[in-house]
């Protein structure tokens, strides 16, 4: 079929090809043995990959957005430096579409917000206006409607390096920090992503700083009445309505007392809340957004660069930076947890045992990086003991729940076994207790808070990208589901209401969608595998319907692939290019619903074998993980190995 990278980015997707078995490459019972040799080579170049700490951690690669935010607060803090400048320029010049825009995620249509902030980075880094490629770019933004049309985040960029008025943005008042944890729109009704943003940008916002760039962006001017238009729905009139009052208190005299003190205890208790919430490594919740507006919020509330609240910062931030033969680029996260139980998990499967070196490493280095303090998840459960796992490598106020479960099955693949002593099965428990103490009202579970389900946060005129909002999501609840399927002693109403929970979220069409990585192929392939382990029979109603699903999005090549324009058009559900990684979240759900002589399963299988390249790794500049759907992509560069490795060494070994 022809690649997305060759496919003009506006091209409508044409019906599915039927599913035909004998139009796939199938492989008998006797080439078990290549899946067998596929499986020892991943597994070998796995292993090589282990950090001597006992870890893994592959690169998350997200956009240039990154790159061009951290050129923008370096200039705005004044410690821009021509290494820097240049070497960021290069790499966010090189993923320059032909038409002059950036994508958001590998072979994805261009993106006005995104192509404004890499535009603007590139002038900052000494790309002349005049040049041609810029001169792409330029005409470009314009053509799809200017600065006008950008989300609230890069107008707020704009904001503060005088190219755009603070009047001409909703307003996010520091007076936020007033409402009680019970009243609507309080900072815990966010997600601890948008929360820890939000907190930061109150402050900022309640000073418009405005450092201004060495240049003008005339030619990002926008066309006449370019503005995006605004919801007339009537939750949306109302926030819109409040909107109007809030600039009216923001133009109020700074000298009006009651104004003027109100907003000084504001911004004091804002700034103490930022700094309660810094990490061991310098940075907040491990994450872009929060970590770049909370140095600013402090900045801007007198903390001098040579502070140690923001030296720790500014280290947190570079520890983020990779230099590399194809330049300097930032991620915008890092994964060691997550990919380290995910390697654990794939090695057992692949045949590794418990007692390998390699094995007990990875279990020493997860059990010490337990969570075993109190983070924000305890506004909504005070009772509940802390335990469980974050993402990254210092994040100990957000664990989440999809993290605390692979980990957990992880350790038991490494041979730590439920009713032993000693303190990685006590890690464990704590784990589980934690975890069933964060299952949400419906039954399902979030990733990182409880009940976290708020519909007013979404429709507040300054949250215009992204998911607020942290409800319960098919994903993660699966993974939970298999988790606790395999533990003793776990109420088994607990886990019935899940099931129940997580069939109900299942789509018309047989599938699940997925929250955290794209999108309706990785709901289905966690879904199906929980289900099973949860006791539900492969024959279940629920169970067929997916494989048939499955099966009807099966690629002519034996594999898989989801574009991310299914999160907006249902036409790509299940389209898209194969990639090793979704190929691997099919087969897995295959395999658990007992499909392992399909036609289906054994092109799947296929696929992976001839797409494996010598070392034992695969190709997949593809983007299969999710941050927040269609707004921000995410190329996990280890997922291409874990998952084929661990769909490879079931279907080797016969272990559904």
């Amino acid at each position: 079929m022809t690649s997305l990278a060759e496919r003009p980015v506006d091209e409508e997707p044409t019906s599915p090809a039927p599913h035909e078995a004998d139009r796939l490459v199938v492989v008998g019972a006797e080439d078990v043995a290549g899946a067998v040799d596929a499986r020892d080579r991943a597994c070998e170049h796995l292993l090589q990959l282990q950090h001597p700490g006992g870890w893994w951690k592959g690169e998350l690669e997200t956009n240039v957005t990154m790159d061009a935010e951290d050129l923008l607060l370096r200039h705005f803090l004044g410690i821009l430096d021509d290494a820097t400048r240049a070497a960021a320029g290069r790499w966010i010049a090189s993923h320059q579409r032909q038409d002059g825009a950036w994508a958001t995620y590998f072979a994805g249509p261009g993106d006005l917000s995104t192509t404004v902030e890499a535009y603007v980075a590139l002038r900052l880094s000494g790309h002349d206006a005049r040049e041609a490629h810029m001169v792409a770019a330029a005409t470009w933004i314009r053509s799809h409607g200017g600065l006008a049309r950008t989300r609230v985040f890069t107008r707020i960029w704009m904001a503060m390096v005088g190219a755009w008025p603070w009047e001409e943005l909703p307003v996010l008042p520091a007076e936020i920090m007033l409402l009680p944890k019970w009243a609507p729109l309080n900072i815990y009704d966010f997600g601890c992503w948008a929360r820890q943003t939000i907190v930061a940008l109150s402050v900022v916002m309640a000073h418009r700083p405005a450092r201004p760039l060495p240049f003008a962006l005339d030619e990002l001017a926008s066309p006449p009445a370019a503005s995006k238009p605004a919801s007339r729905t009537p939750t949306a009139l109302a926030f819109q309505a409040l909107d109007r009052l809030l600039h009216r208190y923001e133009r109020l005299p700074r000298w009006v007392l009651p104004r003027a003190a109100v907003r000084r205890a504001c911004l004091s208790r804002a700034e103490r809340w930022i700094l309660s919430r810094q990490e061991a490594d310098g940075c907040w919740g491990g994450i872009q957004p929060p970590i770049v507006y909370s140095v600013i919020a402090l900045h801007l509330q007198g903390y001098s660069i040579e502070h140690p609240v923001m030296k720790a910062a500014l280290a947190g931030i570079d520890g983020f930076v990779l230099d590399d033969h194809r330049g300097r680029h930032v991620e915008a996260c890092q994964s060691p947890v997550w990919d380290t139980a995910l390697a654990v998990v794939a090695l057992a499967d692949a045949g590794v045992a418990p007692d390998d070196p390699a094995m007990q490493a990875a279990a020493g280095w997860l059990v010490a990086e337990e969570v075993r303090i109190k983070g924000d998840w305890a506004v909504r459960r005070p009772e509940l003991e802390p335990g469980g796992w974050a993402f990254e490598f210092a994040n100990d106020l957000y664990p989440d729940i999809d993290d605390t479960a692979e980990v957990i099955m992880a350790l038991r693949r490494a041979g730590v076994a439920a009713g032993d002593t000693g303190p990685r099965c006590a890690a464990v428990e704590r784990g589980v207790a934690w975890t069933l103490g964060m299952q949400c009202r419906d039954g399902g579970w979030g990733a990182f808070d409880v009940d976290n389900d708020s519909e007013l946060c979404a429709a507040l005129p300054f949250c215009d990208f992204g998911r607020v909002t942290d409800p319960p999501s098919a994903d993660v609840t699966a993974h939970v589901i298999e988790m606790l399927a395999g533990e003793p002693g776990v109420p088994h109403e607990t886990v019935a209401r899940a099931v129940d929970w997580l069939g109900s979220q299942q789509e018309d069409d047989g599938s699940w969608f997925g929250r955290w990585g794209s999108n309706y192929v990785y709901g289905t392939g966690a879904a199906i595998p929980a289900l099973i382990d949860a006791g539900v029979a492969p024959g279940d109603e629920r169970v067929r319907r997916a494989v048939a699903w499955l099966e009807a999005h099966q690629n002519p090549d034996g594999g898989w692939g989801e574009d991310m324009r299914s999160y907006v058009d249902e036409q790509w559900r299940g389209r898209g290019d194969s990639t090793p990684s979704q190929t691997a979240w099919a087969l897995l759900a295959l395999l658990a619903a007992g499909e392992r002589e399909s036609a289906a399963t054994r092109a799947g299988v296929a696929f992976l074998v001839g797409t494996q390249r010598p070392d034992g790794t695969w190709d997949e500049p593809q983007y299969t993980g999710t941050g927040f759907p269609w707004d921000f992509n995410i190329n996990y560069h280890l997922y291409r190995l874990v998952f084929p490795l661990t769909a490879l060494g079931r279907y080797a070994s016969g272990d559904r």
